[in-house]
């Protein structure tokens, strides 16, 4: 019952490791909240462990603030934020479009943003926010120009956003996943190649990650377990880019 009592909002919570991480949270006590721009999916997942939905466009100030305000007057509280929810593209950097980059970084990026300022208004008794990068956020990979750069500037916020929110109480990390079973690593890889081992040859535990070892690493950062850490980087990818 590491998060007994808490009030936690996960976004992307519709699927995948927002998923996941909702049912995690909700095993451990807390009261959880998925938002989503999936509402259908994202209310049957909410229900399936007891939790509540609200809808989410991220990229929207005005709906953070009407999001944030529902769950305070709800549940009186905020204390936990997971900015989980992204969109994922890949597009050589040359055939890549200004729209298509815009479309990204204003949820991978300025979706955290939003919600890192409106939740730092409501955690009147401190807090944890975790931001959810990716590996392709710490290295050059082909073809992930512009979600790349979104995740390597989510970064940059968590640091800013740690150093600015310590005075309230409010600590702020970066969840670094590497390849995670679900929809993006499907999208971007073949079946036959996820299932191939030589695949598999520069991750030193050989596999790609599950949904819920990546929700353990979130909890772990939203919890009082890591009471000592702000500004700093979990890294969830099997070794990939730490023995590299």
């Amino acid at each position: 019952m590491r998060l007994e009592g808490k009030v936690v909002v996960i976004t992307g919570g519709a699927r995948g490791q927002g998923a996941a991480e909702g049912a995690l949270f909700a095993q451990e006590g807390a009261r959880v909240i998925l938002a989503d721009v999936d509402e259908e999916a994202g209310r049957a997942v909410a229900a399936g462990f007891g939790g509540s939905f609200v809808r989410l466009d991220v990229s929207a100030e005005d709906g953070w603030e009407a999001a944030l305000d529902g769950v305070v007057v709800r549940y009186g509280r905020l204390d936990v934020l997971v900015n989980n929810a992204a969109r994922y593209r890949t597009k050589l950097l040359t055939e890549e479009s200004v729209a298509a980059l815009d479309g990204i970084l204003a949820v991978n990026l300025r979706g955290p943003f939003l919600g890192i300022r409106a939740a730092a208004k409501r955690m009147e008794h401190g807090g944890s926010i975790v931001n959810v990068s990716s590996t392709a956020g710490m290295t050059g990979y082909p073809g992930h120009g512009a979600y790349g750069m979104s995740k390597w500037a989510l970064r940059g916020l968590t640091k800013v956003a740690a150093a600015e929110l310590a005075p309230q109480g409010i600590r702020v990390n970066c969840l670094i996943p590497g390849a995670i079973e679900g929809p993006m690593l499907e999208q971007s890889v073949p079946p036959e190649v996820l299932a191939d081992p030589e695949h598999w040859a520069g991750t030193p535990i050989g596999r790609a990650g599950r949904t819920d070892e990546v929700a353990r690493a979130a909890l772990f950062l939203a919890s009082e377990d890591s009471s000592y850490l702000t500004g700093t980087e979990l890294v969830v990818d099997g070794g990939a880019t730490g023995t590299g």
